[in-house]
This record gives structure tokens, C-alpha cells and sequence, in this order.
């Protein structure tokens, strides 16, 4: 039997109105939100999130620190977890499935040829355009330029994120250049801009198309995260936080958190509210050892299974820097979809993992096949094999020797895990 949340995505997918290739373009939803009566102008104090890697862990934090401080906050997350609802939060609660059909109902009698992605962001809009919240959290899509959630007059603010190699499908001229300049070039010229932690070159692309942008530019160099033995600070010139949280496991989430706590002491967050509230900070899906539930329970004391959605090389990097400080054998279960880029993917994993299993991704028609995968790291020299599905691949791994096994490739794989659990 299938979910509420696939039968929504079918009834998405199947709908001779929307668009199933992605196609970007703002005048399609700009008709729409103008159709509307624009409820997008009803949304104040717009973050918008843009970026390759880490806009879902900044957001995250973000939101925990707002809410902290007694504000309400809505979010727009891309693209879901476990399931459609988790793509829509109104404060700690998801929307219903109830609200996204009635949203689906209104737009449809639009009769506008929109892409599901330009969907979603107006059930968004709708929603929280009917709730009083203090802040509003959009992460964007792919690209930023042409991106649905590009539509917004007046953005309080525009965070940055490490921009990569990702999407370069979607592009004409498929340059590192051409993804700064889409997600860079086309910022509001009247809001607060932060850019976070990149590499030295593509920061210094970032701040020539920058140059003739008129709002506020606040860079990475005006915060640093500091490590002082084993521990981690956020420091600036009138503050030194210490990060205490047994979540957060990897040094580029921990960079974006670095950043949340910038942004949020600028929105005027008090210190101590800051320091209480980062232990409870957690990112599902990112580095993320899963404690308790189905899964946790048919495995052995000795061991522990981590889920991580991670997919570019970026966040290869980050997941085999915390695996490789960990002096015991690990075992990966690895899927990932088509768009990615395998080969260079899973190089950030030689000496890693004892062995691989990979997998075909449940009700994914996107998936790369599990052969495909299983020739691109026998290339690579891992000792590998294929499983049927997931609980096939835990029977080939799961003993009493002491280990930790780790499933990683793609955030559809770890939704699918979490469901499970």
C-alpha cells in the first residue's frame, strides 16, 4: 500500500498541468503568486538559503536558535526527508496532509503549467502566508538564479553557503564559474548578505560578482571557528562560544553552525540562549547515528549504524574525515541517483571501509542500479558486493565483532532508513 506522501508526489507527477522536467524559469510562478494577489509580500523577515552543501544544516540551526528565543519561524526544506510534509514546517509542527491538498486544490485552479518544484514552494508561500511567523527560512533549489524561491521583494537576509561542482546538469556551460555566478550573481541588491566558509578561489569569485551588489556583505573572515585541543569555539570580536554537542560530527557542520550563531547574534539572540540551546542542536540525516528505533534494535551491542545523506565530493570529504578518527572497522551500504557523480564521489573513501555493499534505492526511479555501482568501486579497488535492498545488505554485514556501519549516498536513501527505523 502506498503512502500519503508517495500518492501526493504521484498525484504531482501525473498532473497534466505541472511540469515533470525541471525548467527554470520565474515568470510561470511570478503569474501564479500575482494570481495569488502576491502572498509572498506577506512573509516577513525572509532568510533565504543558497548554496551547494549545508543550506538544510544552517536553516536547521537557525531555527533552533529563533525559536529559542520565543519567535515563530516557518521553513521551506529541499528536497524532503522521510516524507512531503517534511518539506513544510509551521514552527515544530509539519503542514498536514490535509493543507498541502487543499494548497494543490488552489493552485491547480490556477491552470498554470508550473514544475512540481514551483509547486511546492507556493504550498509553502500559501501557508505561511496565513501564519503570523516572526521568521520565514527558504532554502533554495539547484540554482538560485532562476530558482522559485527567488521570489521574494524584500529578503531580510541572504546566507551563503559552500558553493561546488553540484548541478552542473542543469547548465549551459557546466563551470564551477557558471554555478557561482547562478547562485551569487542574482541576489537582492537591498538585503544582508553572509557568505560562509569556501575554498580560497571560490571565495574570491564570490566577492568580484559581489563588488557591485549594494547590500550588506558580512564574509566568513568576520567570524572563525577555533579548535583548542578537543575542543571547538565560535569566535568574533565580542564573542567566544563554546560548541558543546554530540551531534554534530563533522567539521563542515560545524562551520555551518559557526555561522548560524553569527547570523543569530546579529538577529539580536542573547548569548546565553545561544549556549543553551547548540547541545540540543541535531541534523537528521547528517552524520547522524541512529540510537534507538527498528533498525537499532536488530543490530548487535558492538555495533552502531550512522545514516548520511551525503552525495557530492564535498561531503564525501566531511563523512570520511569523522570515519577515518574512529580506530574501529566500518562497513558502508552505499546508494545514490542518477545526477551525481559516483566516480569522483566514493575516491574520498579508499581506506575507509573494510567492505561496501551497495544498493538499489526503494521507490526510486532515479537510482543508480546497484551493478553500476558495485563496477564503479570494484575500479576503484573496495572490496564490494551488492545486496537486494537494505535489510539484505545488514544481514551481509550485521556480527558480534565490533563495528559501525554506515549508510551513505544520498538523502532519499537515508529518508527511506529513517522510515524504516
Amino acid at each position: 500500500m502506498l503512502s500519503q506522501s508517495t500518492n501526493l508526489y504521484n498525484q504531482l507527477a501525473k498532473n497534466k498541468l505541472f511540469k515533470k522536467n525541471i525548467n527554470f524559469d520565474l515568470k510561470r510562478i511570478k503569474l501564479a503568486l500575482s494570481k495569488l494577489d502576491h502572498p509572498e509580500r506577506k512573509l516577513k523577515n525572509v532568510i533565504n538559503i543558497i548554496g551547494s552543501d549545508g543550506k538544510y544544516s544552517l536553516l536547521n540551526s537557525l531555527k533552533f536558535f529563533i525559536e529559542a528565543n520565543n519567535q515563530k519561524t516557518s521553513a521551506f526544506i529541499s528536497p524532503s526527508l522521510k516524507n512531503i510534509r517534511d518539506r513544510f514546517w509551521m514552527g515544530d509542527i509539519y503542514l498536514s496532509y490535509n493543507e498541502i491538498k487543499n494548497s494543490i486544490k488552489i493552485i491547480e485552479k490556477l491552470k498554470i503549467n508550473l514544475t512540481v518544484f514551483e509547486v511546492l514552494t507556493l504550498i509553502f508561500i500559501i501557508n505561511s502566508a496565513n501564519e503570523d511567523n516572526d521568521y520565514n527560512l527558504v532554502e533554495a533549489g539547484a540554482l538560485f538564479a532562476k530558482d522559485s524561491t527567488n521570489v521574494f521583494p524584500f529578503p531580510l537576509i541572504q546566507a551563503v553557503v559552500n558553493i561546488n561542482k553540484q548541478h552542473l546538469n542543469f547548465l549551459k556551460k557546466k563551470t564551477l564559474n557558471e554555478i557561482i555566478n547562478q547562485k551569487v550573481g542574482y541576489l537582492n541588491q537591498f538585503t544582508n548578505i553572509y557568505v560562509g566558509k569556501q575554498n580560497n578561489s571560490t571565495q574570491k569569485k564570490i566577492k568580484k560578482i559581489l563588488v557591485k551588489n549594494n547590500s550588506k556583505k558580512i564574509y566568513s573572515n568576520s567570524w572563525k571557528l577555533i579548535k583548542i585541543k578537543n575542543n571547538y569555539f565560535y569566535k568574533d570580536k565580542s564573542f567566544k562560544i563554546k560548541i558543546l554537542n554530540k551531534n554534530i560530527h563533522s567539521k563542515g557542520l560545524l562551520d555551518n553552525l559557526a555561522m548560524a550563531i553569527k547570523i543569530a547574534l546579529d538577529l539580536g539572540i542573547n548569548e546565553s540562549i545561544i549556549k543553551k540551546t547548540i547541545p540540543r542542536i541535531k541534523h537528521e540525516g547528517r552524520i547522524d547515528y541512529l540510537k534507538k528505533g527498528k533498525i537499532h534494535k536488530k543490530l548487535y551491542n558492538n555495533e552502531k549504524i550512522l545514516i548520511d545523506g551525503c552525495h557530492s565530493e564535498n561531503s564525501a570529504k566531511n563523512l570520511a574525515a569523522h570515519l577515518k578518527n574512529i580506530k574501529i572497522p566500518k562497513y558502508g551500504i552505499w546508494g545514490m541517483i542518477k545526477n551525481k557523480d559516483p566516480n569522483n564521489f566514493i575516491k574520498h573513501f579508499k581506506g575507509v571501509f573494510k567492505k561496501i555493499i551497495t544498493i538499489d534505492i526503494d521507490r526510486e526511479k532515479k537510482s543508480l542500479s546497484k551493478n553500476k555501482l558495485l563496477n564503479i568501486a570494484n575500479k576503484n579497488n573496495f572490496s564490494v558486493e551488492t545486496a537486494e535492498n537494505f535489510e539484505s545488505a545488514i544481514k551481509k554485514i550485521s556480527s558480534k565483532q565490533k563495528k559501525i556501519i554506515c549508510v551513505f549516498g544520498s538523502l532519499y536513501l537515508c529518508g527511506n532508513i529513517l522510515n524504516k527505523n
